[in-house]
Order: structure tokens, then sequence, then C-alpha cells
């Protein structure tokens, strides 16, 4: 499969993300002949084809052909595609091979990698994780799931470079179908997520498991002690264990939880004691890294990604003073808990990667000041009962976003008691931004945080945070206009 010279490979989805980008240029630099095919539109697909022009690709937009699929040498799916698609199967019947992004990473990486999956905070662990690293290796390299192509990174890759990669569920299943797992896993936790796309929570979970299944008894795993989910993970795994969590203390010659769970110290855990975060290593060995406070990103959450990335950059070797120096440098990533600008006293916050309820309680608990909220979006399948009643408590007032979860979501808050909050639905996110304005009073937050996906309104979670972006920056000093 990695001789590519010469053969017709078809890729299936080049994605309104630009996903499928860094895979055609990979390709067409080894030779083989490409296809696209894509159920979108070429207008929906213009700033990626803009970025192809030139390139000798043939297209099938708007539609996929079965006889593209019994043909090719090779396909490549986009992970937004479903593995129970009926052109795959075609592909399989006919004996044509199935690949993806990360399989053909995994095959041609010449170092070990670390990938980073969960629910929640998975691109902030990998992020933080890449600038600990490049503390010690200043040659680290981050891609995956993050929007940034790994195989567009291969060049850059030699035997010692660290390879950080966010893996996706969808991603983890092609890697699970040829037994590839990353030489480190990290788990940063579990909740309700895509089912739209999954049959079951159960198998969503196992989605998730795939990260770890193909390790050896030499791969090592980072675990969230916190989740009891994911902390059944261990007696399933092969590799070493390492854990994390803000719960974490020490108890005899192991650790135990906030729920008072012994677990053995296994490889090695991040924890936060007297006030730092520490790693402690497997022989006991106790490493303080810095400060709790030291870290700049807001709420409970984003010190256990902290934790996370510490456990990982401990078990890779990475000083104490590198991890510090790591924490400290990171501000985080666009379109999550960022801040956009601070408008007359009223902070305005772009969370829109908050497509699961989870992720927007979260970003709830993680403000102190009053709240008013936009959410609501397309719908995945997913209970809004806790959502509704962290709004219910947390927010000042709630503008709905219009889209397929909207009228669930909706329903839910006044169940919790939300209602008197609600201000009204939105078809037009600069309305309901100028609404927000009007209703937030000085040393307030606006805060976009949807727990929804965006479609319907938007292509995707990244133009709903661009929008927001350009929007509240227009926004003119003063009072309203």
């Amino acid at each position: 499969m990695l001789d590519l010279g010469g053969k017709h490979v078809l890729v299936m989805g080049l994605g309104v993300h630009g996903g499928g980008l860094g895979v055609v240029r990979f390709l067409l630099k080894r030779g083989a002949h490409v296809t696209v095919t894509d159920l979108h539109q070429p207008e929906e697909l213009a700033p990626t084809l803009a970025a192809l022009a030139g390139e000798p690709v043939t297209y099938v937009l708007g539609e996929h052909r079965m006889e593209d699929f019994c043909r090719a040498d090779v396909v490549v799916r986009n992970p937004a595609v479903p593995r129970e698609s009926p052109y795959l199967e075609e592909a399989r019947r006919h004996g044509v091979p199935i690949e993806m992004e990360m399989t053909l990473f995994f095959a041609l990486c010449p170092s070990p990698i670390l990938g980073v999956t969960g629910t929640k905070g998975k691109s902030t662990t990998t992020a933080l994780l890449g600038e600990i690293l490049r503390q010690h290796h200043p040659d680290t390299v981050v891609a995956g799931n993050i929007r940034i192509s790994a195989l567009e990174a291969l060049p850059q890759i030699g035997p010692q470079t660290p390879v950080v990669l966010e893996l996706s569920s969808w991603q983890l299943e092609g890697l699970g179908e040829r037994g590839m797992a990353p030489h480190l896993a990290v788990v940063t936790n579990l909740s309700p997520d895509h089912l739209n796309r999954y049959p079951t929570w159960e198998s969503y979970v196992e989605a998730k498991k795939l990260i770890y299944q193909a390790q050896r008894p030499d791969d090592l795993l980072v675990l969230n002690a916190d989740d009891p989910l994911v902390r059944e993970f261990h007696p399933d795994a092969a590799s070493q264990v390492a854990w994390f969590g803000l719960g974490l203390e020490r108890h005899g010659a192991g650790i135990r939880t906030a729920g008072e769970q012994a677990l053995p110290l296994g490889a090695g855990a991040a924890l936060v004691e007297d006030g730092q975060i520490t790693w402690l290593a497997a022989n006991r060995m106790t490493m303080p890294i810095c400060l709790r406070e030291q870290f700049a990103l807001p709420g409970e959450h984003n010190l256990a990604n902290a934790l996370a990335a510490s456990a990982a950059a401990g078990l890779w070797g990475v000083p104490a003073s590198a991890i510090a120096a790591g924490i400290a440098a990171f501000r985080g990533l666009p379109d999550r808990m960022e801040v956009v600008r601070v408008l007359n006293g009223v902070i305005y916050i772009n969370d829109t990667t908050s497509t699961a309820p989870a992720a927007a309680i979260a970003a709830l608990h993680a403000l102190d000041q009053p709240i008013v909220l936009l959410a609501g979006g397309a719908d995945k399948a997913l209970d809004f009962a806790a959502m509704a009643a962290a709004a219910a408590a947390h927010t000042q007032a709630i503008l709905l976003l219009e889209g397929s979860a909207t009228d669930k979501l909706e329903q839910a808050l006044r169940k919790a008691g939300a209602g008197p909050q609600i201000m009204g639905r939105y078809d037009n996110l600069a309305a309901a931004i100028q609404h927000a304005r009007e209703v937030a009073p000085p040393g307030s937050t606006v805060l976009l945080s949807p727990g929804c996906a965006s479609f319907g309104m938007f292509r995707h979670e990244f133009e709903r945070g661009e929008r927001f972006r350009e929007i509240v920056r227009a926004l003119p000093e003063g009072g309203s206009p």
C-alpha cells in the first residue's frame, strides 16, 4: 500500500473542513493517479478546490459512482465517511484495500507516536503536550484531528522526532482495523457524543478503546482516574498504565481517587499536591512541576488537561523545568474558551468547539461571572438534561441559535427551570450577538458555547467561531448602535 506510484487512488471525501487536502497532496507527490469523490457541490468545497487548482486531480462532485469504487487500486476514506458505507462495502467486495490518512501515516512514520483521544479536551491536551515537548525537543510535530495534516508533516519527521496526534473515534476505527496504535496513548475523558453516527453509547466507547487495544507491553497508556469509565480501561490494557486526576492522592504504595478507590501507581501519576502540579514516577520519586495558578486557562477541566499532558511528558522523560515552561507558555487554542474581546466591561468568549452538552457544561462551570449564553444548533442525538441544569444554575440569559437540536434543547431548558432566562431564538448570529450585548451588564460574559453541532447555519463549527469573532470585533465602542 505504500508503493503508490502509478496507482489509481480514489479519495472519498474532500470535506468541507478541507481534511482531504493533505491526503491528496501526499498522494500526488507519491505519483498516484488521484480521483476525488465527494457528495458536496463544488461551491461548498470552493476553498479546498482553489488550493488544489492546477493539480492533476479528477473530481466527481455532488455524487458517488459505484464503478469508481470497483475500479480503484486503493480507496482512501475521509474520517467522516462511515465505514459501513455501501460504497466502501462494494470496494471491499472487489478486493480494493481501504485506507485512511492515519493508517498511511502510521505505516510511514519513522518515530514513535503519542496519540490523544477523548470526548472533551483532546485538542487542548494535544496542543499543550506539543508545547511542552517542544521545550525539550524543538522539532516536535503536532498534527491529526487538530486540523493539521499528518501526512504533509512526514518530511519533517526523523527517527527521534516526537509526534503528537489528536485522534478522533473515526480515525481510531481505521487504525483499529489495521491493528495500529500509538506508542503512548492518552484518554482524556468520555461522555456521550456522535450518537447520530454511532448506534449506541457503547459502540462509541468501543471506538475510543481502539487507541490502546493494539498496544504492546512496552507501550504506555495515560488514563483519567477521575472518569469512572476511563478508569475501568486499566484491566483491559496490555500496556503500562499511568494516571492523572484532580481527585488523585497518594495512598500506601499506590494512589486513590476522590471516591476512595485504590489504584496501583503503575507507570506513574500526575496530580495536584500542595497546590502544585506534580509528577509521581513509578519509583515514587516526586517531581514538582509548577503551581496550579501558573496555568493560564480557566476551569477545572483545563487543569485536568494540564495534568494529562504532564503525565504523558513525564513518561516521555521530559524534565520538570521543560514541562513547567510549556505550561507557562501555553495560551490555549482558537475556538476553545477563546477570549475574543472585552467591550464595555463585557468579556466575549468563543467556545464554538463545544459541540456536545458535556463541553458546554465544562465552559459554564469554568466562569465565575454572570453569563449570557449563546447555545443551540444541529442534533447529534444527545441528551440535554445535564446541560440545561447547568445553564439554569449558571446563566443570566440564554439566546438560542436555530438548528435541528434547538427544539429539544429549549424543552430541556424549560424543564430545568431556565425558561425565564431564554431571550429568544435566532437564525442570524449577528442578531443574537447584538441582543446579547444589550442584555449583558458590565462584569458579565457573553459565551458562545453551543453544546451542539453547527450544520444548518454554518458549514462547520470553525466557520461558526470565525463568524463570531468577526461580528464581535466589529461591534462599535460605547453604547449599542
